[in-house]
């Protein structure tokens, strides 16, 4: 009886308390200006599916994307420029985002990312003209069944998917919150704005549509799953620091924390709720990052994927993903290093390993770029690894030099093509270098730089993640690093030979002329892969400028 009355007493005292004040939300919108503008952006391009005709909406849709993308980028330069990657650093949206040095520049690199990649989205070229209407590489009409009536009917009709576009805003909105997050709850929120949109996204090739479906509905399944661990290891962590907010955790684990929460005094500091959570969160990202035993589901969606696609998410996605891992590993959980280094070891040298030997076997170009991403999320985890300001900006800088020459090779591969669509089986590309010698030559470029060979980006990003390992004594994870990136250099180098120094095949596929657009993507990503690797310094400056994380 006396809890029933002891409560009765707390409503009587609740009511009594004035309730004309309830505190307004403090936002600073000009820190968040670049997130603000890709949502805003989206929002306006659902509005254009709506009430723009069929005809002028793919204009519209181009130029909203390009504008926005473009106006968050500058956006993101202004708030470096004024001091908020250094001194001016601080916790914004009361405190759920960080703007900081690696949030400001992993946000700008998938900026810039997603920028190139929507060229490749808006790409209508290269397949030919259908019942004279240009088509891009996406579904005429998503919700029709393959095959159907009504697909016939949608493709006669000349109908495009230009959802796409304010999917990839939504998509990028969610990436430029992922890394910055400063609590686990809006690190969950950000991880599904990504999320669902590229689950959608996956789904809407206009060529091999039951492949991309099936793709999505793998990637789809993974990743709920995946989102569960993430979900129950912020429970744990709620549990046992008695916050969501990364600062409060970090106290807890370092002890040094005043405020005990009473309904959690009996698990708060529980290490078993630290550990498990911990380890679950880091799963959740794990699978985002594609590390290996995580990995399954990289190769089919992939290939299965509308390539535009594929190269966005291949680029954007690790670098939010590894944003918010570095943040996770080095804001919340430093006192844990001797914990998860000996986990995050083990893990970096499977996922190189496995990357690189089960790439040899592929057949598919798609395929092998993603067993090669895969080998990539093995070398980057060194960096992590390394545990210090080294590590950070060596993270930082590989993101940058992968993710455009990721893009760079995808978009080589929407070039090359027969009857079916893309030809990616890498029996088609025998002799391409004779076909078309600079195709042939760019997607060389890229290829090298994957396999880290001096003068491209690979290896100035490799040598930096290396050093910073070997520093942070991890000398034996190097070893295993340039091993793996001696088997790996293996079956680039095969790709080449295939395409210089084998005879084209008379039925083989045969290179589409893209539009200025695709060029422009392929041309700088060309471009970055040359100058960070002839010029990587200032750059690893940028990246070493950036590399504070606030507390």
């Amino acid at each position: 009886m006396s809890t029933a009355t002891a409560a009765h007493g707390l409503w009587a005292l609740a009511a009594q308390a004035p309730v004309d004040r309830i505190p307004a939300p403090h936002i600073e919108y000009a820190q968040l200006s670049p997130t603000l503008i890709v949502v805003g952006a989206a929002i306006l391009g659902i509005l254009v599916e709506a009430f723009v005709p069929r005809r002028g909406r793919y204009p519209v849709q181009v130029f909203l994307a390009v504008a926005a993308l473009a106006s968050a980028f500058a956006a993101v330069v202004g708030l470096a420029v004024s001091g908020h990657a250094g001194e001016k650093a601080q916790i914004a949206a009361m405190g759920a985002v960080a703007v900081d040095g690696p949030a400001l520049f992993l946000q700008g690199t998938i900026l810039l990312a997603s920028l190139v990649a929507v060229f490749t989205f808006a790409e209508r070229r290269l397949d030919p003209a259908a019942h004279g209407n240009r088509v891009d590489s996406f579904a005429a009409q998503a919700a029709s069944v393959p095959g159907s009536d009504s697909e016939k009917a949608a493709v006669k009709a000349g109908f495009t998917t230009t959802e796409v576009f304010p999917l990839a805003m939504f998509a990028v909105a969610g990436m430029l919150i992922f890394p910055a997050a400063n609590d686990l709850l809006t690190l969950f929120v950000a991880l599904e704005v990504f999320s669902l949109p590229l689950y959608l996204l996956c789904a809407v090739a206009r060529r091999h549509r039951l492949m991309s479906q099936e793709a999505a509905v793998k990637y789809f399944l993974l990743g709920a799953f995946s989102s569960a661990f993430l979900l129950f290891g912020i429970a744990l962590l709620y549990g046992y620091a008695g916050s969501v907010s990364y600062a409060a955790i970090a106290d807890v684990v370092d002890g040094t924390t005043a405020h005990m929460d009473p309904a959690l005094a009996d698990t708060m500091g529980n290490d078993a709720l630290l550990l498990i959570g911990g380890a679950l969160v880091l799963m959740g990202l794990l699978f985002k990052v594609g590390a290996v035993p995580f990995h399954m589901w990289t190769p089919d969606v992939y290939q299965g994927a509308p390539t535009p696609v594929t190269g966005f998410m291949a680029a954007a996605t690790k670098v939010a993903a590894f944003g918010a891992l570095l943040r996770l590993l080095y804001v919340v959980l430093p006192g844990l290093r001797w914990d998860w280094r000996p986990v995050m070891w083990g893990v970096a040298i499977v996922t190189m390993l496995a990357g690189a030997v089960i790439a040899v076997t592929q057949t598919d170009v798609k395929r092998l770029l993603a067993y090669s991403s895969i080998a990539h999320a093995g070398f980057i985890l060194a960096g992590v690894i390394a545990t210090s300001a080294e590590g950070v900006q060596s993270v930082l800088f590989y993101l940058g030099a992968y993710a455009f020459v990721t893009i760079g090779a995808f978009a080589v591969v929407t070039l090359v093509r027969d009857a079916g669509g893309e030809a990616t089986h890498l029996s088609k590309w025998a002799g391409l270098g004779r076909r078309s010698p600079l195709t042939a030559a760019v997607f060389a470029v890229f290829l090298l730089a994957f396999a880290g060979i001096p003068l491209t980006s690979g290896f100035s990003g490799k040598f930096a993640v290396f050093k910073a390992a070997a520093e942070g004594g991890a000398g034996a994870l190097v070893v295993v690093g340039v091993i793996s990136s001696a088997i790996a250099a293996f079956f680039y180098i095969r790709v080449i030979v295939l395409m210089f120094f084998s005879e084209p095949k008379a039925d083989g596929p045969t290179v589409a002329v893209p539009s200025p657009l695709t060029m422009t993507t392929i041309a700088v990503g060309v471009a970055v892969t040359l100058v960070l690797g002839l010029a990587p310094q200032y750059f690893l400056d940028l990246a070493g400028q950036a590399s504070t994380f606030v507390r």
